[in-house]
């Protein structure tokens, strides 16, 4: 292919743009004429209506998820109830938003070099993109624990801190959308 060839020049036709807005005007009025005598059609009787969009009447009744997908996080532990994290900052490195905050520290045992002894998520910040359970090389964080109303009134309580992430647990009871392809 020549390079040319990829930057033609437009023709007359194609710079005075008609073309395009009669295709959108001709998209327009069929969808409004297709519309209008549906509807009459219906409002007459003759037509039965459709099944229109699903509502759901959202505090009584929730919806089913994926289990694919992250809603809010939590730290993950060790048999023995310390964090798996290790504070090893590719978490908060990998971040987009730069929301999450880890101040190592180091462990009397030697079996692991290092802990995490302050692990702040601003959920103020958070896009909820997953980069970070994906980075973990620990497991040690993971966004499946349910929770989706994730509100406050004020900023300071949308700072998660070590403490609370570590008393999360996932809950299974969303993730059943649809048993027949688990």
């Amino acid at each position: 292919m020549n390079v040319h060839d990829k930057y033609k020049p437009l023709t007359f036709w194609e710079r005075t743009y008609l073309p395009r807005i009669w295709d959108g005007l001709a998209l327009t009025m069929r969808r409004f004429f297709f519309n209008l005598w549906h509807f009459t059609l219906a409002s007459m009787g003759v037509k039965r209506e459709w099944k229109g969009a699903v509502t759901v009447q959202y505090p009584e009744v929730r919806r089913l998820f994926w289990p694919r997908l992250r809603t809010l996080h939590r730290l993950t532990k060790r048999e023995d109830g310390t964090p798996r994290c290790v504070a090893c900052m590719m978490c908060e490195t990998v971040c987009p938003a730069k929301c999450i905050y880890i101040v190592a520290g180091e462990r009397p045992e030697k079996q692991i070099e290092k802990f995490p002894v302050k692990f702040d998520i601003d959920l103020g910040k958070c896009v909820f993109c997953g980069y970070c359970v994906e980075a973990c090389p620990e497991d040690a964080i993971r966004m499946d624990t349910g929770v989706l109303e994730i509100s406050a009134y004020s900023r300071n309580a949308m700072l998660l801190n070590r403490d609370t992430l570590l008393s999360f647990e996932p809950k299974k009871e969303y993730y059943v959308a649809r048993p027949d392809l688990a």
